[in-house]
């Protein structure tokens, strides 16, 4: 997979996939989280994360103060050591969220996380477009669609799918 090939088209589709997504978000279509499922279930079939990792290594996850006294505690460091070294708070809109990118957690010779099983559930419901309030968050899936492949990916057969049943 060659990832800046699916930056170039994402970017290139944002502001139509944008409008698609807008639509959503304003009414959602009957049957929409099944066919999200769908949708989804074909993504993963062509898109390795792996492969790319540019969620970990361009973005950065929230964290909930729960999730950092558990991620602190699991690298052996306490909450504060771990917020004052890793951590800032958005000062946009007050997110807690890493200080650098990539991510701490992740291994740059495999993009795999070193704290997957605990990881933050940003990172866990990332990319978002499988979650039951996906036109409630729209809006983020639709600003990463020039970043992340998967979302591309999704939103594309998601328009494709969804118009061929309107047509």
């Amino acid at each position: 997979m060659i990832v800046s090939k699916f930056e170039r088209r994402g970017a290139q589709k944002k502001k139509e996939l944008k409008k698609f997504l807008k639509k959503i978000e304003k009414k959602a279509p009957r049957g929409l989280i099944k066919t999200n499922a769908e949708v989804a279930k074909e993504t993963w079939s062509e898109v390795d994360c792996l492969a790319c990792a540019n969620c970990c290594l361009k973005m950065t996850p929230t964290f909930k103060k729960v999730e950092i006294k558990r991620i602190a505690a699991h690298v052996g460091m306490t909450t504060k050591e771990y917020f004052d070294k890793y951590l800032e708070v958005d000062e946009s809109n007050g997110d807690i969220v890493n200080k650098n990118t990539p991510c701490q957690h992740l291994n740059l010779k495999d993009n795999k996380c070193s704290i997957y099983e605990i990881r933050p559930a940003d990172c866990r419901l990332f990319p978002h477009f499988e979650r039951k309030d996906f036109n409630e968050v729209s809006y983020v899936i639709a600003e990463n669609v020039p970043r992340c492949p998967a979302t591309l990916v999704f939103v594309e057969k998601l328009k494709e799918r969804l118009d061929s049943v309107q047509v």
